[in-house]
């Protein structure tokens, strides 16, 4: 790959690549944003991904999307616009530029304001609440005045009863009941009498008792306490709770009593109402609050009204209010991360957007500056930086769970090789090797599909968080679901049963005994079955052996070739940032290392399979290491197996150091170079240098100090882990034979023990018994928590076994401003 960089001016930036690719050369201008913002030129840049060569094609998900630092200058008045637009186009990851300021201190911390409607309902509910208190203040005191009136109306009867008692006496004489010594002048000098006071109101009836102890009391029972309960709960003025009252009224003497009584109900919560005695004031007094009470009632009524139809206007534009009000707030909380220019008229963004956003961002620029009236365009311009940039993938709905796998062991370093690309098609397949059944397989599917089909209605929908998690990986279970059937077919077993489907079986009974001694009374009859294994397998009793044997083989084959697509995509990465060290010091040993011993055991596998030799392969790899010069014997498979197994461990053996020495030794002599050579290079273009530098700063060859030796016992840690995990990772691929026995031999128990048992008895009560017992074990045993665990060893498999042969994961995730991810947020 050539490359031609142009100098570029402070004003004005160009970028120019040439790409060969298969004696094709390909050209591609950028010419870039001047200052006043306007694209000039944008051309050749594909937005699939990086143009730049290399031996695979450009593709979306396998390396991340080029990114550039860009700068914004934004004038004020089309600041807001500018955001919105923005946050339309989601494509931009906004820096906070006030990080160390507070969230008061930014520029925009109260820009916020109540509306219009939310001013009138306030003012409505402070008016309504003002109303109910006085609505409520008039219920009470017409109760005082009923009450107290019925006690002053009897009092004042029983008084004028008693006086024309008494005038009567007068007028008859004294009698024997008469005292001998009368005060004459106190009975006839109405002057002197002491003329009580009152005070009447209500009182809550759980605080009347104390209330009138405190009475007693404060006054030494200089008072008199008249109370009297109300038959249904009226409401508090003050509270606006619902409770049960006592009307009261308190006759006392002198202002010093009325003070201390005042206090008292004060303290108690008592609603003290203005009284009349006389009987035609009071009538006038019930009849303007009963008529005051129906005035409220029906102002009341109607404020309610209005309420309950602005209410009602309000929520039928909720959704689309909270959606603004949630917009507005996002708006006004990135703009608080732009700084202010010196000049108080401008605010300055920097984030990261994807290359081939730069034409869509400048439109958004373009139209802000337009819908807005501002004179001034926004100025947009790519910055220079040693800051790593973020990882961007372009993903669907059907491959973004797929890539939620990969990024919850690790996001992506930038542009490295995304292993989400190839965990498409082989994490479905290793879950279908440990649950090959093509029964369950199915019935898989049509769970998926329910969601699939109803996925529109279900995303708009609040699902719980197990239900959540299923919708999320429909997509994944769909995949999983149809190699499972896939592996099912392959291993003939639906629900554990073994079909002919693809022709009849190759062997047939050489007597009636066949089945119950070994598969030596089968005689092959007829052309070998044509997919998958033979049904005649199944019942026999070696049918456990021979498929041990087969899924043992067959794991150790998959995993090895896994593990070789982890060392050569490690091969990609090394040549896409330039990395030649990594290439002979690390890709080509490991791939000598790991075929030399696994790959060579794949080799014998696959040759006993062609040859049908009954070569001990277990004998062969021990002794391999214990006694290479040994003669074979029956476990040759091959002329000259002797000498290659030599080669090879001689191979494996040199690859070891072959790892660990060379590359800290010339790490330290390229940093000695590096810093004893020139001062200046020659200026390198904006996209390449992100690439070269995020390489350097990730490997520790930038201007940090070079300690050679942690270089070494870091290489020293990986060799170690390499070599060991050659061996532990071929092993740990085994899981897949492991957990696919296991789900056969649970579907065979199932439907033996349960289903075939439930049928010998010829009972219909304990056969339908045994379907439900059949379908609820098939169900939470074998299709949720067999599916889980498959789930789960596969997911191991993909992130340690896989990944860990060239992903290093320590990228951080491309987060742009976007509405459409607001509610997500919000949740």
């Amino acid at each position: 790959m050539k490359k031609k960089t142009k100098s570029y001016a402070h004003i004005d930036w160009s970028l120019k690549l040439k790409t060969k690719q298969k004696a094709n050369t390909r050209e591609i201008d950028l010419d870039v944003l001047s200052r006043d913002g306007k694209l000039t030129e944008l051309t050749g840049r594909e937005s699939m991904g990086d143009v730049r060569g290399g031996c695979c094609p450009p593709m979306d998900l396998f390396r991340s999307e080029p990114m550039q630092l860009v700068q914004l200058i934004i004038p004020m008045e089309s600041a807001h616009f500018t955001v919105s637009y923005l946050g339309d186009l989601g494509l931009l990851q906004f820096k906070d530029l006030n990080s160390e300021k507070s969230p008061f201190q930014r520029t925009y911390a109260a820009q916020v304001k109540l509306g219009e409607l939310e001013v009138e309902l306030i003012e409505m509910n402070a008016n309504g609440e003002k109303l109910q208190r006085s609505y409520n203040e008039l219920v009470e005191y017409k109760l005082v005045l009923q009450k107290a009136g019925e006690f002053f109306a009897s009092a004042q009867h029983s008084a004028t009863a008693q006086q024309r008692e008494m005038e009567s006496r007068q007028m008859g004489g004294e009698s024997i009941e008469t005292p001998l010594l009368q005060d004459q002048e106190a009975s006839t000098d109405l002057s002197k009498q002491v003329k009580l006071g009152f005070i009447t109101g209500l009182v809550p009836r759980e605080k009347s008792m104390a209330f009138e102890r405190i009475l007693f009391r404060a006054t030494r029972g200089n008072v008199f306490l008249k109370q009297v309960p109300v038959e249904e709960p009226i409401t508090d003025p003050v509270s606006g709770e619902k409770m049960e009252k006592n009307v009261f009224w308190v006759f006392y003497s002198g202002e010093r009593a009325k003070n201390k009584i005042l206090k008292i109900c004060e303290a108690f919560g008592a609603n003290r109402y203005p009284f009349a005695e006389d009987l035609g004031k009071q009538a006038l007094m019930i009849i303007e609050v009963s008529g005051r009470i129906s005035e409220l009632k029906t102002t009341l009524d109607a404020g309610l009204l209005h309420r309950d139809n602005l209410l009602q206007t309000i929520g039928d534009q909720f959704e689309q209010w909270n959606l603004k009000v949630k917009k507005e707030k996002s708006i006004y909380h990135t703009l608080n991360m732009l700084s202010l220019d010196v000049t108080k008229k401008c605010l300055v963004a920097e984030g990261w957007s994807p290359v081939f956003a730069t034409k869509q961002i400048q439109e958004a620029l373009q139209r802000a500056a337009f819908d807005s009236n501002s004179q001034v365009g926004a100025i947009f311009q790519v910055l220079h930086t040693r800051e790593s940039p973020p990882t961007y993938f372009r993903t669907n709905k059907f491959t973004s769970a797929f890539q939620e796998i990969v990024d919850a062991y690790g996001v992506a370093k930038y542009q490295e090789a995304n292993p989400g690309v190839y965990t498409i098609v082989t994490f479905p397949f290793l879950f279908a090797v440990m649950f090959g059944d093509w029964g369950h397989g199915i019935c898989l599917l049509l769970a998926t599909l329910f969601f699939i089909v109803r996925e529109k209605k279900l995303s708009s929908q609040k699902l719980g968080d197990i239900t959540e998690m299923t919708f999320g990986g429909r997509y994944v279970i769909l995949m999983m679901s149809l190699f499972s059937i896939y592996t099912g077919l392959v291993y003939n077993e639906f629900f554990s049963v073994p079909f002919e489907l693809f022709g009849y079986s190759a062997y047939a009974c050489r007597d009636l005994s066949c089945r119950d001694a070994s598969t030596v009374g089968l005689i092959k009859v007829g052309d070998t079955y044509p997919f998958g294994v033979d049904p005649a397998w199944h019942g026999t009793r070696s049918e456990l052996p021979f498929l041990n044997s087969l899924k043992m083989k067959m794991s150790i084959l998959l995993g090895v070739a896994q593990m070789n697509l982890g060392i050569i995509l490690n091969y990609f990465n090394a040549t896409f940032f330039g990395i030649s060290l990594n290439i002979w010091f690390q890709f080509i040993p490991q791939m000598i290392f790991l075929n030399s011993l696994f790959g060579y055991l794949s080799l014998l596998i696959i040759v006993k399979w062609c040859t049908g030799s009954q070569a001990d392969l277990y004998h062969i790899m021990i002794y391999m290491f214990l006694s290479p010069t040994d003669e074979l014997g029956e476990n040759q498979l091959f002329p000259g197996q002797k000498t290659v197994q030599l080669v090879l461990l001689l191979l494996a053996l040199v690859s070891v150091p072959w790892m660990l020495l060379p590359k800290p030794f010339l790490l330290k002599k390229q940093h000695e170079n590096r810093h004893q050579g020139q001062s200046y290079a020659p200026l390198e273009s904006t996209d390449d240098t992100l690439h070269l530098e995020a390489n350097h700063d990730s490997h520790g060859h930038g201007h940090e100090e070079f300690e050679f030796s942690e270089v070494f016992v870091h290489q020293l840690i990986h060799t170690i882990e390499f070599v060991l995990g050659a061996v532990s990772n071929t092993a740990s691929y085994l899981r897949l034979w492991a957990l696919s026995l296991a789900h056969s031999e649970l579907s065979v128990v199932f439907y033996e023990k349960v289903l075939l048992l439930a049928w010998g008895f010829n009972n219909i009560i304990i056969l339908v018994v045994g379907i439900i017992v059949f379908i609820f074990a098939t169900v939470g045993v074998l299709l949720v928590m067999e599916t889980l665990s498959a789930f789960l060893h596969a997911l191991r498999l993909h992130w340690v076994e896989f990944q860990n042969k060239f992903y290093e994961g320590d990228g951080y995730k491309f987060y742009p401003y976007s509405f459409a991810l607001l509610d997500d947020e919000y949740d």
